[in-house]
């Protein structure tokens, strides 16, 4: 079974075909990152543009990489939330047309969810029941999954998600736009000799990276970063520690099978190579393109959801602050 992601949801444009929920056959992204950077962020009518110009060419780029025709597929998946509005309109909008075109089903996908399932297309598939931790410029949450479609929410951020956090404390040490790349290049020339605090919320899951952020704010007003890199490097451990630490012992709380990774920041190396070298339950995390932003997540998702006859119509709309669990 063939089906086509589209996946719009913030900045990158993206298109890719996946067999039965675990094969790629294609995964094509036009990324917008050099565009935005210039104004230190993301701009969501530039964004919106940018999805409109670039979406049919990257429909058509992975439909010839896979080499599949209109005809081989089985059903469409598109993101309908969370994002930015305008963007998430540009690819429910092209999908519902496709799907009314060719008269193919129609499934709408939570952005969340398919970063879970960034999981099932790598060489080792996930066992239930895990939990998820997904960590993005938007999110940082745990989630335990008992199956699929199966979530309950564990624990989120109260505040600042990691990606954002990482974001913030980039603008803060001078080291460019986006943050987390930032921040982890410059953290490897730098060293962890800066006292920044630990939000550990006891009694709970959540996460809480306002404190960090503000206490590194104080920092540099009051000049005791002399480099960047070691405040970069001091940063990115309190942050790691923190998420680490609390996922392990939610996992080990609810006895799972395993710990699973995704979402943007599940790119960073530190906290990759931490999990695997603290954890003392089996930790999957996709490979480094599965983590940011990409449509081989959606079609992957939309699969599973297709399978359960999760199928949508074409009054699917966009639902920029659509909730998972």
């Amino acid at each position: 079974m063939r089906l086509l992601g589209i996946e719009t949801s913030c900045d990158e444009t993206a298109a890719a075909i996946v067999e039965d929920g675990i094969k790629i056959l294609s995964n094509e992204i036009a990324s917008q990152v050099d565009i935005h950077a210039r104004y230190g962020g993301i701009v969501p009518e530039v964004a919106s543009r940018q999805h409109t110009l670039s979406i049919i060419p990257i429909i058509s780029s992975a439909m010839t990489q896979a080499k599949t025709t209109w005809q081989d597929l089985d059903a469409i998946a598109v993101t309908t939330g969370p994002g930015l509005a305008g963007s998430l309109l540009t690819g429910v909008n092209t999908a519902k047309a496709i799907s009314f075109a060719h008269g193919l089903p129609l499934i709408g996908v939570n952005h969340l969810e398919g970063h879970i399932y960034a999981n099932w297309l790598a060489e080792v598939l996930p066992e239930f029941p895990l939990v998820c931790l997904i960590v993005s410029g938007g999110h940082s949450d745990l989630v335990l999954m008992r199956g699929h479609g199966d979530y309950t929410l564990l624990g989120r951020t109260r505040d600042d998600a990691a990606g954002e956090a990482f974001d913030k404390a980039a603008r803060l040490l001078g080291l460019g736009y986006p943050g987390g790349p930032a921040i982890e290049k410059a953290a490897a020339t730098g060293k962890d000799i800066i006292p920044l605090p630990r939000a550990w919320l006891k009694g709970t899951s959540d996460f809480s990276f306002s404190g960090i952020k503000t206490a590194l704010l104080r920092l540099v007003e009051e000049g005791k970063i002399a480099n960047p890199a070691d405040g970069a490097a001091s940063f990115q451990a309190a942050l790691v520690e923190v998420l680490v630490t609390k996922t392990i012992a939610v996992a080990q709380e609810h006895r799972v099978r395993q710990i699973i990774l995704c979402g943007g920041v599940a790119a960073n190396k530190t906290l990759r190579q931490t999990f695997l070298a603290q954890s003392p339950l089996p930790v999957l995390i996709p490979p480094m393109i599965l983590c940011t932003d990409n449509a081989a997540m959606i079609a992957a998702c939309g699969y599973f959801r297709f399978r359960a006859g999760k199928i949508s119509d074409l009054s699917l709309d966009v639902v920029p602050n659509l909730k998972m669990a």
